[in-house]
């Protein structure tokens, strides 16, 4: 892979445009969420020893090409100052000659941060003069944002055919992640999955279902296969005509060999802010909702994470956000540390909830990898190419 750990890649006296996802949650200007930022902070360190000059290029928000005062990336440079405990300077305005000059004007291991790219026109039409415009502030180009590489944007696509293009550490380290689990499986491999719409991964499903031995349904997914196999799940959060999607999984399934696994019983309330009580999955009211996984359930789900050699999980078992619905997933989470901690087994996890469920019971660093990724994540499990991915492989 081209990536900036090549040893025969000199950087010293280089100007370097390093592409990023900084896209973090702001509240009232203070940033309540970090780790997007914690991640590229391994890249950043080796540039600095190589003595690079940084220019630091990212987004936030979709401002669609317009300034937008409260998507500036200004609190985000001084939260990245605080973290490497050096200066960055943040380049305030758009991309023009003047951006050109002031990159030419940088030392050795110094950092500037440009302002949102998405503030520019050309950023999200992938405009060809707008991707020469960005390859002409630096020498070298590094794609370091797997979570946009789902985007044929100019500053993560386009500039790649005009400046020298080059993978940073995170993005190596996330393709190798999902390469692995996906492509060069140690089996037994299971996949647990969740969210509220089988819709969305559907594709996830059928492109993983051909290579994985187990497959776990949780979440408004979970009821969806219930609800449209003859169950009665009450008010659940559920996609009631998708009885097609169903029968597809179900038979594609048996055709491969795969063994899917949906709740047996299930915590119930009659609202998002109930107390919840635990049920088997035919007891159910028409008043109540499933908000989450029941005993046997985790069991269940236990029984199958510690019978296996690699695990991906994508989405929570319920609505973990109420304390009184969050032990399915709080399980599933210790199972998976557990095993990956005394057995050395490949685990993966990603998806925004899932990553927010992983920080909420601080255990970031008990997986063999957490992808912070959203779109770009569930892309590549559906098999896609990535447009960024592409560029910079075709470019060596």
């Amino acid at each position: 892979m081209n990536n900036i750990s090549d040893q025969k890649l000199a950087l010293k006296g280089k100007k370097v445009l390093l592409r990023v996802d900084l896209n973090v949650p702001i509240k009232d200007g203070t940033i309540t969420e970090t780790s997007r930022i914690e991640k590229i902070i391994p890249t950043i360190k080796l540039l600095l020893e190589k003595k690079a000059k940084i220019i630091i290029l990212s987004h936030i928000g979709r401002p669609n090409g317009k300034i937008v005062k409260g998507m500036s990336l200004e609190p985000i440079s001084k939260k990245l100052a605080s973290l490497l405990s050096t200066e960055v300077f943040f380049h305030n305005g758009l991309i023009n000659e003047n951006t050109i000059s002031k990159t030419n004007k940088m030392q050795n291991s110094s950092i500037m941060m440009l302002e949102n790219v998405r503030f520019n026109e050309g950023e999200e039409t992938n405009d060809r003069e707008f991707s020469k415009k960005l390859s002409k502030l630096a020498d070298i180009y590094i794609n370091d944002a797997f979570s946009c590489s789902h985007r044929a944007h100019a500053s993560v696509e386009g500039i790649t055919k005009f400046i020298p293009s080059y993978f940073g550490l995170q993005i190596t380290q996330e393709i190798k992640a999902l390469k692995k689990i996906t492509s060069e499986i140690k089996k037994p491999v299971t996949l647990i999955i969740g969210g509220s719409k089988i819709s969305t991964k559907i594709n996830i499903i059928n492109n993983l279902i051909k290579k994985f031995n187990n497959i776990i349904i949780v979440g408004g997914m979970a009821n969806t296969m219930l609800g449209n196999t003859g169950l009665k799940i009450g008010k659940s959060i559920c996609e009631r005509n998708s009885a097609h999607l169903v029968k597809e999984i179900l038979e594609n399934s048996k055709k491969y060999n795969c063994k899917i696994t949906c709740p047996i019983d299930v915590v119930v309330s009659k609202s998002l802010h109930g107390d919840g009580k635990e049920k088997n999955i035919e007891e159910i009211n028409d008043d109540e909702m499933i908000l989450d996984i029941g005993t046997k359930t985790i069991d269940l789900i236990r029984r199958t994470i510690n019978s296996s050699n690699s695990i991906l999980w994508n989405g929570p078992a319920g609505y973990f956000e109420n304390p009184n619905f969050q032990n399915g997933t709080k399980q599933i989470l210790e199972s998976i540390s557990q095993k990956t901690k005394n057995d050395k087994i490949f685990s993966v996890a990603g998806g925004g909830e899932t990553v927010a469920a992983i920080n909420k019971f601080n255990e970031i660093n008990s997986l063999t990898f957490v992808s912070t990724a959203g779109g770009a994540f569930l892309e590549y499990l559906e098999g896609k190419t990535l447009p960024a991915i592409k560029a910079i492989t075709q470019n060596v």
